[in-house]
């Protein structure tokens, strides 16, 4: 048996080598008739087919149905006939306006993501971030342009929703009466979790100016009376807000590095009381670090974003344990930002 016979029994092949090489395609696709507003356009107005789609978006007749027929293929539309509609997926993630719509995350990863991936070696030779120049910025968000911004927040609204909806579903926190979300963004998981738990109410601490932008998601949720925001600065200030009985800390410490990551579960643990909860949801890493994938392609991520990456389970354990809790449990489950969950009480 040749060398070429051996490998085709062990079902070796290329394959996989493109699929992975031209994953872009897909992403560059998705990206594209987002941007045309494709999917929001069928949503309104119903199946179209390829004439009329195409004067709709000012296309050839030509690329309109390469864009349509690749669509189909990634299952994100469907086609009877001659005709195109929405995909269930398409119809629940990708219209402007739904409560769960994706768009801002793929917009984002479109936009500000993939730049600065044509970069990524830069970013493991000099170990530095490439969506932003910490030569000439304080910080990620230091100097940014406003729209690049807004788009950044509207994909992490995004990312968030679906997230905290797995989250609410999976830990039961029906015990808790105030939550404080460190580092919570645009008010998602307060939102979403305050919504599943009539009895909940919850902070959102962070930066002065995303607390403006939360404060305008929260409203438009109508959880005005149950979802609020404290101006703050997690890893300037020397405390957290203290009259919480636990602490939310989601999608949060793979942006930093180590030592950030384990002042800030001390400065958790001083604001809670005794008895309090303290949730950590991640993208974890497995404890080998050999996968699984999308919690170490993150991982590549935060090395062209910031100055973290993705932990294990056991590191989490590990760094809680120093600071004082007890009770560390890990609740495994699938979210479009997270695989799991991390808990644990101070004693």
């Amino acid at each position: 048996m040749t060398e070429t016979d051996q490998e085709e029994s062990a079902g070796l092949s290329p394959v996989p080598l493109m699929e992975i090489s031209t994953g872009f395609w897909a992403s560059k696709t998705l990206a594209a008739a987002h941007e045309l507003d494709l999917f929001s356009y069928l949503s309104c107005e119903g199946p179209a087919g390829l004439e009329r789609l195409a004067t709709r978006f000012g296309l050839h007749a030509r690329p309109t149905e390469i864009l349509l027929t690749a669509c189909v293929s990634l299952g994100l539309l469907e086609k009877s006939g001659e005709v195109y509609a929405n995909s269930p997926l398409a119809e629940k993630y990708l219209v402007r306006g739904k409560p769960e719509y994706f768009g801002g995350w793929i917009e984002m990863a479109d936009r500000r993501e993939y730049p600065a991936w044509g970069r990524v070696m830069d970013a493991l030779r000099n170990n530095q971030p490439t969506t932003w120049d910490p030569a000439q910025q304080q910080g990620i968000f230091d100097g940014e342009d406003p729209v690049m911004l807004s788009v950044f927040w509207e994909a992490m609204h995004s990312l968030s929703t679906g997230t905290a909806k797995v989250l609410g579903r999976t830990l039961d926190l029906s015990g808790v009466r105030r939550l404080l979300d460190v580092g919570g963004g645009s008010g998602a998981f307060g939102i979403e979790l305050c919504g599943r738990y009539p009895e909940l109410r919850a902070d959102v601490f962070e930066l002065p100016f995303v607390c403006d932008l939360a404060e305008k998601k929260i409203a438009q949720a109508g959880m005005g009376s149950r979802v609020g925001t404290v101006p703050g600065n997690f890893q300037t200030d020397t405390s957290l807000p203290t009259e919480y009985d636990a602490v939310l800390l989601s999608l949060v410490l793979h942006d930093w590095d180590e030592d950030d990551g384990r002042a800030l579960i001390r400065k958790c643990f001083s604001a809670l009381p005794p008895g309090g909860l303290l949730i950590i949801s991640e993208l974890l890493v497995n404890d080998d670090k050999t996968g699984p994938a999308d919690a170490a392609l993150m991982s590549m991520n935060m090395l062209i974003e910031n100055w973290g990456r993705n932990y294990t389970a056991a590191e989490y354990a590990q760094w809680l344990s120093e600071a004082g809790f007890t009770e560390v449990r890990t609740v495994r489950f699938t979210a479009p930002g997270a695989n799991g969950a991390i808990t644990a009480h101070k004693p």
